[in-house]
């Protein structure tokens, strides 16, 4: 057994915990709930000049200047489009808060480490780094995000330096 697959075998098994469930395009993703701060419509938001394409803009959230980062666009997801339904997820990493904007918002729920499975090694639209684990729950499969990796990457700096 590799160390990568050593690694993504621990990462899955220490999974286990509740994740709020939403959705970007088809699929269905999970990140945990501890990370979560609130949920918001999703509203205009002021734009930045030079910033990348998934970087939105920011919002004032009770005084303080939030980044909004689009998963959709992050993620190559095709046509991005804000209807009712469309919601930001406002995360707290560290003492930095940043917001997501995703499809929606499903449920939350709690996994045990016996739903929590290795990523495939296969092509997919966001890099397996940042993903913990699949979950299976009856018929659906999530696919579990550390979120945290997520905004804290290389091509992600620029979250970190508006956000301080």
């Amino acid at each position: 057994m590799s160390t990568d697959n050593l690694i993504s075998s621990s990462k899955a098994k220490s999974a286990e915990g509740e994740y709020l469930t939403f959705v970007l395009g088809a699929e269905e993703y999970g990140l945990e709930i501890l990370k979560v701060q609130e949920i918001r419509g999703y509203d205009a938001v002021t734009q930045i000049a030079n910033t990348p394409e998934f970087i939105k803009g920011v919002v004032n959230l009770r005084g303080k200047i939030v980044p909004i980062v689009d998963l959709r666009i992050k993620f190559n997801l095709g046509k991005v489009e804000y209807n009712e339904f469309t919601v930001v997820i406002i995360l707290n990493l560290h003492g930095r808060v940043v917001g997501i904007v995703v499809d929606g918002v499903s449920d939350v729920i709690a996994l045990k480490e016996e739903q929590i499975r290795d990523v495939p090694s296969l092509v997919t639209s966001i890099d397996t780094k940042y993903i913990v684990g699949l979950a299976t729950l009856d018929q659906r499969m999530l696919i579990l995000v550390d979120i945290e990796q997520l905004m804290t990457s290389q091509e992600m700096a620029l979250v970190d330096a508006v956000a301080a």
